[in-house]
């Protein structure tokens, strides 16, 4: 199919796109890398009348690593945070995420803060920002807020993001301090394709290999990601062996309300979930160094 038809607006700096968007309201949509907008309009799922293109506006874009936390541009490319040997030891995890999205064509034009607002429950990034409480930027006319992780995403493809504003900026938290490990995995009928169920972790090691801190959480299993900090917390003080890590993950599953499709019923989803969740505790409990996929 075809995407409806669209007036195009290149904007040409933040408030040339925030007054198109007090213009039009929830008729008009913004576009950076078009990995997530774009196949919707293709299909007839989104049909804004105007569609505001922010890709080339330098102030949306770069990072900063400053007093304990990664600065990102919202149309920063997800290539670029893969690639920047600065966030293995900062951003671990985000950078093991990405590595699951789709190609590498993806990430060449996929942006951070586009998969965000897209909010789909299966995706990476919204799991990875949930998971490590990452703080989002956003602006209108009418001013600047900030929306934590944990208020942002508000059901499957739905998020605190309102038709005026525009997410400008997401600040990641790093963990100080050695012995950080993470690990994420999925399964998907295909490599790139949506994820069925996805988890990962990130914890935190003492000297002699017991948990000091940890995150967990789980993708696909819910209209959002899902974190399980109560469940984390019961991994402080204790080395996270195989039988512990099954514990933990099916624990985990059973605060989940998965749906079922042609691909997967719940029971299966609430069963995968619990695999790759207990396989990513003890990968990252296991590993000497950070783990990726």
């Amino acid at each position: 199919m075809k995407a409806a038809a669209f007036d195009y607006v290149r904007a040409t700096d933040v408030s040339h796109a925030l007054a198109v968007l007090a213009e039009h309201g929830a008729d008009a949509k913004l576009v950076a890398g078009g990995q997530s907008l774009v196949p919707m309009m293709a299909m007839r799922l989104a049909r804004p009348a105007v569609l505001v293109d922010i890709n080339r506006l330098p102030e949306l874009k770069g990072l900063q690593i400053e007093g304990g936390r990664v600065q990102m541009g919202a149309a920063t490319r997800q290539r670029d945070v893969v690639d920047d040997k600065a966030l293995h030891t900062a951003l671990p995890l985000v950078q093991a995420a990405l590595r699951w999205v789709g190609h590498v064509q993806t990430r060449n034009r996929g942006t951070v803060g586009g998969s965000l607002v897209h909010a789909d429950p299966s995706a990476e990034l919204p799991l990875a920002a949930l998971m490590l409480g990452a703080t989002l930027h956003l602006r209108s006319q009418g001013g600047e807020r900030t929306v934590a992780a944990a208020d942002f995403f508000l059901g499957a493809m739905y998020t605190a993001v309102a038709d005026t504003e525009c997410l400008l900026a997401i600040d990641w938290p790093v963990w100080a301090g050695g012995r950080v490990r993470s690990a994420f995995d999925e399964t998907a009928m295909r490599e790139g394709d949506f994820a069925m169920a996805s988890a990962a972790c990130q914890i935190q090691l003492d000297d002699d290999g017991s948990c000091c801190r940890a995150v967990l959480g789980l993708g696909g299993m819910d209209g959002t990601p899902r974190v399980f900090p109560q469940l984390a917390a019961s991994l402080i003080g204790r080395r996270i062996d195989a039988e512990l890590a099954r514990d933990v993950a099916h624990a985990a599953v059973e605060q989940t309300h998965p749906g079922s499709d042609l691909h997967a019923d719940a029971d299966y989803r609430r069963e995968l979930g619990a695999v790759l969740l207990a396989r990513v505790l003890q990968r990252a409990a296991a590993t000497n160094e950070d783990s990726h996929r």
